[in-house]
């Protein structure tokens, strides 16, 4: 059966997790807005150049760019089973130009898969999370940490705090996000596509209750 999902959640509700396990349950790729945008870019297409303008200087993509990357993502052969989407669509414009896109394919979603996290969670996910410049590897002070305070395991480099990951930043985007991502929400509760899990579950029990969520008529 085709499955085509879109994943949405606030900052730091697990999104790229539980879209990775859908991937290895459904046999159906991970596709985010980064790895598209970064694909463009790789393969020097017209689009990719535009994009790299943007992402060179920090700024955000125009709708308009990533609505035709992402279209020119989803023709590939490898989407007939299905996919995941991750970060994609942001807003409104882009929910209109997925449907069109979509429909234009004779198809359209089968799911949108809605992450509940209570904000004191994500900004306590967030605001305790540190991450290693030279390796990459990420840590959380309070359930995940290094065995030296603030030193990474892997290399030994001091670990850094990501500028957004700060608790009044972390409360500007789940304020940011809510404000656009709540039209999206009640957009797709009309078209009964929204299935909600919780995004704080230990993850291995996340395949088994995504298997029920999105089995749910």
């Amino acid at each position: 059966m085709e499955t085509r999902i879109v994943i949405m959640g606030p900052p730091g509700s697990g999104k790229g997790t539980v879209a990775r396990i859908i991937s290895k349950v459904y046999c159906i790729p991970h596709i985010t807005t980064g790895d598209m945008l970064r694909e463009a870019v790789a393969e020097g297409t017209e689009r990719g150049e535009v994009a790299r303008d943007y992402m060179e200087r920090g700024a955000l993509v125009p709708d308009q760019v990533v609505n035709s990357i992402v279209e020119e993502r989803l023709t590939g052969l490898d989407l007939n089973d299905g996919f995941i989407l991750d970060g994609f669509p942001r807003n409104l414009r882009q929910a209109e130009a997925l449907d069109r896109i979509l429909r234009e394919k004779g198809t359209g979603l089968t799911h949108v898969l809605n992450l509940v996290v209570d904000d004191g969670t994500i900004i306590s996910r967030l605001s305790l999370r540190r991450s290693c410049p030279r390796c990459g590897a990420v840590y959380h002070l309070r359930n995940n940490p290094p065995e030296v305070d603030e030193i990474c395991d892997e290399c030994g480099a001091k670990l850094v705090q990501r500028s957004d990951d700060r608790e009044e930043i972390v409360r500007h985007r789940l304020q940011v996000y809510d404000e656009e991502t709540r039209p999206l929400l009640e957009r797709s509760q009309e078209a009964g596509l929204v299935r909600e899990m919780r995004g704080d579950l230990p993850i291995d029990e996340i395949p088994e209750i995504v298997r029920r969520v999105l089995a749910r008529s």
